[in-house]
Parts: structure tokens; sequence; C-alpha cells
């Protein structure tokens, strides 16, 4: 026990003194997270700006009330001149450009460089149109569409945003730590000495896994303190402190990436670029950054196979769905097989020295 203790303080305090270290497994990924949470903060319904050219009778006709309610989601503003109208709308400063022809019919531009954008033009126009022409049937509707969405009115991008990026932070700080402390470890000799020193196996194993898992529960805190500050507003439901085990299951199987990393790589260079080649590709991929809902049917294929996809998927069912036991043991259980696979195929490659 004493060989372990001293061997985890010697590695903690290590870590704690390199400021290279502590920025990039903590302050960077957080860096992240203040980044997105505030670009999303205000996150809304969709708000888009039209331009009107000529009289169009639909919104000259407008009430006071059915003005304000138009203003909610789109900004109209009156530009007589076509050419100038058309060019403001390819350049993307405006949505869209809406006229009417002698015969009375409503004509809808938009470009199509925003795929996005112009669909939700079209759907917005459309929808205007169609109320209108209710309107003017005076007829009651056959049938009423009632939409709310599934989760808490309180939900907010950061709800989102934290698991994913949090499980980022975990997968960088366990695979780039093993694999650097492995290799720099060889080149020194130190592992050649531990192995010769009086100092059991198990100690030597067990001092930086332990490093490991308190930076993991370092990180996880940071990230929680600072996403529940009222600015970010982050909502934890009930059984949120399930994500414990699930961190400290992601933090060894990063880990065991790390190792296998360290076991082939010769140099800290090879370790970096490896270890960077596996773990940013991994986080796009799986959705850490942004939502894989509208990507192909490939792509999420590929996402269900990596192990940060199901990190931050069964953190963010833990931490802000409201799930519990059923939704981290299976991933819980997935993490702990993969660390053993890839740990017994770094035993395999593991050298006590580059020679």
């Amino acid at each position: 026990m004493t060989a372990f203790r001293s061997l985890a303080r010697a590695q903690l305090l290590g870590w704690s003194r390199d400021r290279a270290a502590v920025f990039f497994t903590v302050l960077f990924p957080l860096l992240f997270l203040l980044l997105f949470g505030s670009l999303f903060k205000g996150a809304s319904a969709p708000h888009i700006t039209l331009l009107q050219n000529g009289p169009v009778v639909l919104f000259d006709s407008m009430t006071p009330d059915q003005r304000a309610q138009l203003n909610e989601e789109v900004t109209l503003v009156r530009d007589d001149d076509q050419a100038d109208a058309l060019e403001k709308v390819r350049n993307g400063d405006d949505d869209g450009l809406v006229s009417q022809g002698p015969d009375g019919r409503l004509v809808l531009r938009y470009s199509v460089a925003d795929a996005t954008r112009a669909a939700t033009v079209q759907g917005v126009v459309n929808g205007i149109v169609q109320q209108a022409n209710q309107d003017a049937s005076h007829a009651p509707p056959t049938y009423v569409l009632q939409a709310s969405q599934v989760e808490d009115l309180s939900t907010k991008p950061i709800q989102y945003l934290t698991p994913g990026l949090l499980g980022w932070a975990i997968a960088t700080s366990g695979t780039f730590t093993a694999a650097l402390t492995l290799v720099v470890w060889r080149k020194k000799f130190i592992l050649r000495r531990l192995r010769l020193a009086p100092v059991r196996l198990p100690a030597v194993v067990a001092a930086p896994v332990a490093v490991t898992l308190l930076v993991a529960l370092l990180q996880m805190a940071v990230f929680l303190g600072v996403a529940t500050l009222p600015y970010y507003g982050l909502k934890l439901t009930g059984q949120w402190w399930i994500a414990l085990p699930l961190v400290l299951s992601g933090s060894l199987a990063f880990m065991s990436i790390g190792l296998l990393v360290g076991s082939w790589a010769k140099t800290e260079q090879t370790a970096t670029a490896a270890a960077q080649l596996i773990v940013l590709p991994m986080a796009f991929l799986s959705g850490s950054f942004f939502p894989l809902d509208s990507a192909p049917g490939w792509l999420k294929t590929i996402s269900t196979v990596l192990p940060l996809h199901h990190l931050s998927t069964a953190m963010q069912n833990v931490l802000t769905r409201g799930g519990g036991w059923g939704d981290a043991l299976p991933t819980i259980g997935g993490l702990l097989l993969f660390t053993a696979v890839l740990t017994l195929l770094a035993v395999r490659l593991f050298r006590w020295d580059d020679a």
C-alpha cells in the first residue's frame, strides 16, 4: 500500500505541475463547453427575414394582431428594387423574396445555398398562406395539430452539449495520458527500474490507473459545476450520479486505448499523433460535438461501434433525460469488456525497454 501511495502521489503531483497536461485535459475541453454553450444558449425556433417586393395583399391587409404574430417568426422588410432584393437573397443577407403577380399568385424566391434555411423559408411561407386561405374560407378547420416537445420545457442545448463534450474530455485525458506516460517511462528507463525495484507489479499498475480515474472525476466535477451555473442552466435529473460509474468505466476504456498506443509507439511524437488520430475522428463520428440525427446511415453504423458514442449517449440519458441503471449498466459492461480486450492486446505488445 505504501508503494502504491508513493507512486500515485508522485504521478498526481507530476500531472498537476505540468501546465500543458492540465490545460489539454481539463481547460481545453472546458473551453469548447463555454464556447458552444454560449453560442447555442439562445437557440430557439428559426426566425427568417423576408423581403416584400411591391404590394402583397396577404401582408398588407394583416390586422395588428396578425402582424404581431407574424413578427414572432418573420422579419418582413419592404424592398421595391427587385434586382437589389434578389441580390440580397442570393448573397444570403436575407432568406427570401415575396412578390405578388398580376393574377394574385404569390411568388417566393429563395436561395438553395443553405438547404436547411431554404426548407425553413418554404415551410414558414406555406404555413402563412395556408392559414390565410383557411381564414378566407370562414370554415372551421377539420383537423387541428397540437405539438409539444417531449422534454421538459426547461430543456436547453446545454443538456445535450455537456455529456458529449465531457465524454470527449475523458477520451482525450485517458488516451493521451496513458500513451505518453508509457512511452516516457520506457525511454527514461523508469520501467526497467520499477521492474528491478522491490515494488509489486499491482502497485505499479494501480497507481497510474488511480490517477487517471481521479482526473476523470475532476473533469466531471468541473464540467457539471460550470454547466449548472445559472448562465448555462444545465438541469440534472434525479439519478444523475449514475454518471459516476459511467465516467470511471469510460476512463478505463480510453486508458486501455492509450496503453495499446504506448505499447506500440517508440517516441512521444508517434504516441501523440496516433492518439490524436484515434480520439479526434472518434469524437466527430460519435456525435460529441454535433448530433448525428441527419447523418448518413453508414456514418451512424460506424458510430455504434465506437465506445465514445455509447459513453456520451449513456451519460446524456442519466444526466438530462431521467435515465437510470437500465441505461447505464449495458454501457458500463460494454466499456469494461472493451477495456479487458484492449488491455490484453497491450500486454502482448508491451516492452520494458526499447531494446
